[in-house]
Formats: structure tokens, sequence, C-alpha cells
């Protein structure tokens, strides 16, 4: 069935889709944003019950494979050290992600050309900094001005979320040591703000928050635009883009929620459907222009996959720290070992982001697999030794792109309406490995010096493949690149990308800010160039 053609298709209602559909909402063009997922309820999420812990092990935990919704497809990473994260809904990962909301760094857009790794972007640090600051406005991030991480940059609309005494714990490790660290920017309002209200400090971060003050982007970006007119169709997966005979996409091919087969035309097409996803789609849409999969004349799309390889670091205290309390990963974050320094023997750096203590259920699930708790008669003393008395902090690794690490169609596996399903194919580079075991050395170091009687950690950590990056990057050479610097694909005039496959190079920081910051770039460049926008 074919439905009345649209001006703009955007393909994702997660953070890229959402802020595209926001900022090109004042053209008036005829927008639909098709999503596999739905809206979630406020009284839906975990955070609204008392098994909002147990609930990250079923129908709201990190891996699709896991959660098996209905909304879900499933990915092949069997093979991989770090398995996929990821949610569909309006939001999209939005919704379970922590909301640490950190800027990449003026010298991630130019890793070629000071390290010799990498590739350098075709834009640049400062002709993304007014859109960070749209953005950090319209999410209403939380943060304090000054970090000297950073080039002078606007200060936060809102003052930083509170440390608490587990933050101040971990701060006092870092001055002892005379290591860098700030108080965290946070997609989180640390106070009532446009409608939506504070943080309670609930700790229900990843699995959505029903209290409204995390900045998914089904609060914030998405009601203005629908007010402007967007349109969302919520439980429509996309098996394909086709293409008419000059090679210009012409149309969406859509299961609905029926399982119904749709085809929604369109002028524009705009995919936002993360690094995995994206790839996914365009591998599968095959045709007599693209045989081996749309705007894939480079042979790139799916390659260069870059995740961030995490190590996660836990020390035990002898004193209560309320760790409890707060947003779960919105503490502080250090840039100690951010740039490089080849005498550390590896390439690029990473940040340490603070966490909060763990809950009940994940004290007691952590302790026995850490043998902290035993079996027996000494079992609740253990418990009562461990439970609030634990902080640790995560290493977020640079990962280097390589074409090795990709992302294919899995030759047997398929969703529920039968398009193939994705396939990592991804190894730990001996860079990332190095940088990993430095990352965890130098947190035992800042536990240490916090307090902390005993640690533990885990690296890589494993379900931790929540930041998808590169699988269709951006840049000037068409043989190097699958998009150029404003997201338009070099294959296909009116095909644009959004999500965090354009990234060229990961830096060691979570990527949302900057996804939606380039996609706010995207969206100035179409509205500029509207007139000639399928020239040459």
């Amino acid at each position: 069935m074919s439905e009345a053609p649209v001006d703009v298709v955007i393909i994702g209602a997660g953070a890229s889709g959402a802020a595209l559909a926001w900022s090109l909402a004042d053209t008036k063009m005829n927008i639909l944003c098709l999503e596999q997922g739905d809206w979630v309820k406020a009284e839906d999420y975990p955070g609204s019950g008392d098994d909002w812990e147990a609930r990250q092990f079923t129908d709201f935990g990190f891996s699709p494979n896991q959660r098996g919704r209905d909304e879900d497809y499933p990915v092949n990473d069997s093979e991989s050290p770090i398995h996929t994260s990821m949610f569909n809904a309006v939001g999209g990962s939005t919704i379970l992600y922590a909301a640490h909301f950190p800027r990449l760094h003026p010298s991630d857009f130019r890793t070629k050309t000071l390290d010799g790794v990498g590739e350098d972007w075709p834009i640049d640090y400062q002709q993304l900094a007014p859109y960070y600051d749209t953005n950090e406005r319209m999410m209403g991030v939380s943060g304090l001005a000054g970090d000297p991480a950073y080039p002078a940059k606007t200060p936060p609309p809102l003052p930083p979320l509170p440390l608490g005494k587990l933050g101040e714990t971990l701060a006092g490790g870092f001055n002892k040591l005379g290591w860098h660290w700030w108080p965290s920017d946070s997609a989180i309002a640390s106070q009532d703000y446009e409608g939506r209200a504070g943080c309670i400090n609930a700790g229900t971060c990843l699995v959505g928050c029903p209290h409204g003050a995390k900045g998914s982007s089904d609060v914030t970006y998405w009601p203005d635009a629908i007010r402007q007119g967007v349109r969302i169709k919520t439980h429509c997966r996309v098996r394909e883009i086709t293409v008419d005979e000059n090679g210009m996409a012409d149309s969406v091919i859509y299961y609905d929620a029926d399982g119904n087969e749709q085809r929604q035309r369109a002028e524009i097409v705009v995919m936002a459907c993360n690094g995995i996803g994206t790839p996914r789609l365009l591998l599968n849409s095959v045709s007599k222009q693209f045989p081996n999969g749309l705007a894939n004349r480079s042979g790139l799309v799916g390659k260069n996959l870059m995740f961030h390889p995490y190590g996660l670091v836990r020390g035990i205290f002898e004193e209560p720290l309320e760790g409890y309390k707060g947003a779960t990963g919105c503490c502080i974050i250090s840039k100690e070992f951010y740039e490089t320094d080849t005498a550390r023997g590896f390439k690029r750096g990473y940040s340490f982001e603070m966490l909060r203590g763990m809950g009940p259920v994940f004290t007691a699930l952590s302790g026995m697999g850490s043998g902290h708790i035993p079996i027996g008669a000494q079992h609740h003393d253990g418990y009562a030794q461990l439970f609030d008395r634990t902080a640790g902090m995560v290493v977020i690794c640079e990962d280097l792109p390589e074409e090795s690490n990709s992302i294919t169609l899995d030759p047997d596996l398929k969703d529920s309406n039968g398009i193939p399903a994705p396939k990592v194919n991804y190894r730990l580079s001996e860079n990332s490995r190095a940088m990993l075991d430095h990352g965890v050395a130098r947190g035992r170091e800042v536990l240490e010096a916090a307090g902390a009687i005993d640690c533990m950690t885990e690296a890589p950590l494993q379900p931790a493949g929540w930041h998808l990056m590169g699988t269709a990057r951006m840049g000037d050479d068409p043989e190097r690149s699958v998009v150029n610097s404003w997201g338009r694909s070099h294959d296909v005039r009116n095909l644009f990308i959004i999500d965090g496959s354009i990234f060229v190079t990961a830096g060691g920081v979570n990527p949302t800010n900057t996804i939606q910051a380039l996609t706010l770039h995207i969206a100035d460049t179409i509205k500029e160039r509207l007139a000639t926008l399928f020239d040459d």
C-alpha cells in the first residue's frame, strides 16, 4: 500500500531524529517520522514500582536480545567481547541512557593530524560549538562553567547536580593525586526547567525516568516539534529504502503494527537509526544501482564500527556513602588521561565517569558474583558490609576506527518481519587493551586514595555496547566516506544520515551531545541550501 508523499521522512525517533524534526519544523515542510517502537508512558517505567532493579534484567534491560520486546530486533553479537545495548521507542536509547552529557574535545576532530591515527573530521569543534549550546539548552543540561579541560564555552542552563557524600569522597581521591576532575555536564534537570520537574535523586535513570527530569528526547525535542506540525507514526519497522531510475531515494518500505507492508514516498529521506540500525538498513536496500547496499559505492557502509570499550572499577569503603541517592552516571568526570601521551604505551586516551552506588538488588548480585557476600551464616553480614559502601567509576576508552570492525547482515538470523538481523564483527585492538589496562590501574589508585579498602574490576565491560559509531562516516572524499560534512550521502543526493554512524572518530566521552549537535548543524545546512539541496 502506498501512502501520500511527504517532503521529509525521518527513520527513527531517538536523539538525532527528534533534534532534526524540531529544527526543520520551522520550514513548514510536511515531515513524518517512522519509529519502530512506541511512546513510553511515565507509569510504565520501572521506576514507578518497587521492582525497578529487577526489570533491568527483563523488559527494560540494555540488550535487545535480552528484552525480546515486540519493538526490538535481534543482534548477533555472540563473537564480540562487547555486546550491543540500545532501545527502540520514541526517544530511542535516551530512554535508558545515564544522561552523562560531555562534549568532544577539539583534538577529537584532528586525530590524524595530531597523533597519526584515525582520520580528521571534515568539520571542527568551533563549527559545532553554537549547536552544542542550543542542544544543551533544549535538553536541559546541568553543569558548572569553567572546566579547564575545554575551551571557554557557554555556561550550562542549570546548576550542577549535587555531588553528595559519594562524589565528595571520590573527588578527594583525585585531589590527593593532583588529577583533574569536574562536576559532570548532565542532561538531567537539577531544578524545575521548562515544564519538567527537577531531579529527586531516585537513582532509576538507567531504566527510564518516570519523573521527567532526565532529558530523553521524547520530553525535550519532540513535544515542540509535534506542536509545530511534525508527525510520528509508531510501530513502523522499515525494511528498505528504494531508489528511482536516477538513483534518488524515492520511498521507504516498512511494516506497520499489524505486519502489513506499506510504502512511504518522500522527497528527502533521513536516517536516524543508530550506528547499527543505519548500516543494517542500507545494506538491506539493494537495487540495480546499488547492488552492495544503498549509498555504498565506497564499500564503507558498516565498516569502522567503534564502541567505547569500558572498564569498571568499584571500591568498597568502610563508611556509608549515600551512593544510592542521585543520578546514576552523573556525578563527576575526569579528563586527566584524555589526550595522547605516548609514554603510556597507546594513542589517544580516556575519561573517567563516576558512578553512584548500587541499589539493593545489584549490591546482592554483584557481591555474590565477586565473592564478597558468602552463602551461609555470614550472608547477611557480608551484605551489610557492602550495601551503600561501594563507589566507583567507568573508564571510557577511545576506540580507533578499523575497517575490520564492522556491521554485516547475518545470513540466518532475522527479526519477526523476516528482515535480516545485523551481525557485529568486532575485536578489541591492542591500543584499546593497553588503554583499558592503564585506566583500570589508575582507577584503583583513585579509589585507594579516596579510602577504599578493596576494589573490584571488569574490563572490557561486556554489556557496555551502548555507544555505536562510525559505520557510515562523514568526509570530503567519496572514496573514504559515506556522507559529506553536512550528512548528505555522496551517492544519493536526497539521502541524509544524522546518527552516530557518521562519526569519524569516537573520542573518549559519551557521544549523545555530539550526535545532536551534529544533527542541528546538518538541519541548519539543509535549511540554508533548500533551493539547491540536490545539486552536485
